[in-house]
Parts: structure tokens; C-alpha cells; sequence
């Protein structure tokens, strides 16, 4: 019992500084290569201070690293069972009468730390940073890189009396200020009244006001006016909730944006699908751990180090491959947003699990 203790904290420890290692030198490369770009930038408009740079461009790596997490995990693993098995380590705990799955159990459950982890406190940390990167590259760039500026903006309102499609070239203020804005207005029926062109629109209390209006109803000429009110019973979080990307929206927000979804009758998909796939991180990385043990364990006793690295690395790419296509078909509504956040996690942890099963038990 001492013994798998032992080799029990010893294994967490090889795993923690492979993946640690790992994340920080995807961390640092990213950060170099994102400095030089936001240099290049800065030259191209005006001149800051390079420490503002360098500010932002810390403030924008850690929502890009958050991406590659699972490929961090996926090379630390490697790298950590690898260098194991080339020192011989695993063959002294298999002699020692430890199995595969007795050294492997620390790994896993050191990555379903690290996923835990990285939804609950880097994810918010990554969230908040991205608001301020916004923030800055405001500051440094002016409105040409607002990045709170969209285009093609579309939301759905009920008016009162009917429906009304609100679509604007542009939006900024979080969805409270429209750019060349068209409104298509419905009955409660659901027939086409009349449809209204202005050139901007601004959220108020109750109602958009409309400015430099062009109303061209069903069966009437169209009329021209300064000004038009278009009632609302949408708020500023409700708009806002429909301009902001899911991946800008922290985990512990995410819930609070679903309801509101739901209540006002805005599509909340994208909102679940990216709160169920902060939920399956843990199970992910603990999928990638399997994947990287499944191609890396063989190698101390069958060898062939090239096509181990090349197998684990396509597994992974593979399992990145089917999360992205799940979480496509999530968004359209094609698949529930549980299922396309957790399938892949499972099926690769289930693969993974598998092929270890039949190397070491046959």
C-alpha cells in the first residue's frame, strides 16, 4: 500500500510538470507571436507605449490557449509516459506488481483536476481578460478595431401586436446602438405589415428610436419621417445576450443568459452548448489521457517511438476533429447541446479506455 502511494504521488507530480510544461510553453509561444502582431499594428495606426502592448496582448492569449488545453494535456501525457518508459520507470512498476491502470489512476484523476479547474477559474479569469483586451485595443486602435462592434446584427421582438425582425448593418454598445437598420414587422397572425427603414436605431426604456425613417407599409406609398418609436419589451441584458458570443461569457454566467434565452424566446443554443462543453472538460482531458496512454505504453515493451508519437498526436487531432463537427451541429439545433458537448468526450475516453483494456488484459 505504501508502494502505489508512493508511486502514486510521484506520477502526479511527472504528469503536473509534463502538462505544465507543456501549457506554459504554448503559453509563452503564443503570447511572442500575438506581441510582434499587436507591434505591427500599432505601427501601422499610431504610437503607444510598448508596455500597453504587451499588456494587451496578455490580456488576448489566455482565451486562445484556453482552446489548445486539450492538446496540452494530450502532448504532456505523452511526453510524461514516454520519458517512463524510456528510463524503464513503468517496467520497474510492472515488476513491482503495479498494473497499467494502478499508475494511470493518478494521471487521470490529476486531469479531471485540471478540467474542473480550467472551467470553474481559468475560464472566468480568460473571460474577464478578453473584456479588457477589448477594452485596450479600444484605447489603442479607436473604432476601427472596436471590438465591440458587430455586423449583420438580427434579433427577434415581440412589438405588441405582432412579431418584428430588427437587422442592422452594424451594432455597437452591446446591441444597444443599430446602423442602417431594417425592421420587418408581422401581425399576430404572422402576416407581413409593413417594413421600416431608418438609419439608426438606440435602445431605450420600452422602445427603439428610430431616426431617419422610411416606413413602407403592405398597401400604402412609403413615407418618410424624422423620427419613429418602435415599442420593445426587450431590455439591455436581453439584447446584450443576443451580441455576445458565447465564448466571451464566463461559466458562471452562462446559466443566467440561458434563462434569459428561454424567457424572452431568443435561440439558446449556442449559450448551452457552450455551458455543457465547460461542463465536459474534465472528461475530455481525462479522454486525452487515455489517448496518449493507449499510443504510449506500448512503446516500452514493443518500441517504434516515431509512429507512437505520430499515432497519439492523429488520435488526438482526430477526437479535436469530432468535438468541433458535435458542437457545429449543437449550434444549428441539429443535435441537443448535451449530446453534441459530451459524445465525443465519452466515445474518446471510452476508445481510449478500451484499447488499454485489450494491450494490458487482452
Amino acid at each position: 500500500m505504501t508502494l502505489v502511494s508512493t508511486f502514486s504521488r510521484y506520477m502526479t507530480w511527472k504528469f503536473l510538470a509534463a502538462v505544465g510544461g507543456t501549457f506554459l510553453g504554448t503559453f509563452s509561444l503564443v503570447l511572442a507571436v500575438d506581441f510582434v502582431e499587436q507591434l505591427r499594428r500599432v505601427e501601422d495606426f499610431t504610437r503607444s507605449p510598448t508596455a500597453m502592448v504587451a499588456l494587451l496582448a496578455l490580456y488576448r492569449v489566455p482565451a486562445f490557449v484556453e482552446i489548445i488545453l486539450p492538446f496540452a494535456v494530450l502532448v504532456g501525457a505523452m511526453l510524461c509516459f514516454l520519458g517512463l518508459s524510456r528510463k524503464l520507470e513503468l517496467v520497474v512498476a510492472r515488476a513491482a506488481g503495479l498494473s497499467a491502470w494502478q499508475f494511470l489512476t493518478p494521471a487521470i484523476l490529476t486531469a479531471a483536476l485540471i478540467g474542473v479547474a480550467a472551467t470553474t477559474l481559468y475560464n472566468p479569469m480568460a473571460s474577464d481578460f478578453r473584456e479588457r483586451s477589448m477594452r485596450l485595443e479600444t484605447q489603442l486602435f479607436g473604432r476601427l478595431y472596436f471590438s465591440e462592434q458587430r455586423s449583420d446584427f438580427w434579433i427577434r421582438q415581440a412589438t405588441g401586436d405582432g412579431q418584428a425582425v430588427i437587422n442592422a448593418a452594424s451594432a455597437t454598445e452591446r446591441g444597444r446602438i443599430l446602423n442602417n437598420v431594417s425592421v420587418l414587422v408581422f401581425s399576430e397572425q404572422g402576416q407581413f405589415r409593413q417594413r421600416i427603414d431608418a438609419e439608426s436605431a438606440a435602445l431605450g426604456d420600452g422602445h427603439w428610436l428610430l431616426s431617419k425613417v422610411r416606413i413602407t407599409p403592405v398597401d400604402r406609398e412609403a413615407t418618410n419621417h424624422e423620427s419613429h418609436v418602435l415599442p420593445t419589451q426587450l431590455t439591455a441584458t436581453q439584447v446584450q445576450q443576443s451580441f455576445v458570443m458565447p465564448e466571451q461569457v464566463s461559466f458562471w454566467d452562462l446559466p443566467q443568459f440561458i434563462e434569459i434565452a428561454r424567457r424572452t424566446g431568443l435561440p439558446s443554443a449556442r449559450f448551452e452548448l457552450q455551458y455543457q462543453l465547460l461542463l465536459a472538460r474534465p472528461l475530455l482531458l481525462v479522454a486525452m489521457v487515455l489517448v496518449a496512454a493507449a499510443a504510449t505504453l506500448r512503446f516500452a515493451r514493443l518500441g517504434g517511438l516515431g509512429r507512437t508519437i505520430l499515432g497519439g498526436v492523429v488520435a488526438g487531432f482526430l477526437l479535436y476533429v469530432g468535438s468541433e463537427l458535435a458542437g457545429n451541429l449543437g449550434r444549428t439545433n441539429l443535435v441537443p447541446p448535451v449530446l453534441a458537448a459530451w459524445s465525443p468526450a465519452f466515445l474518446g475516453a471510452l476508445m481510449g479506455f478500451m484499447v488499454l483494456l485489450k494491450q494490458e488484459d487482452g
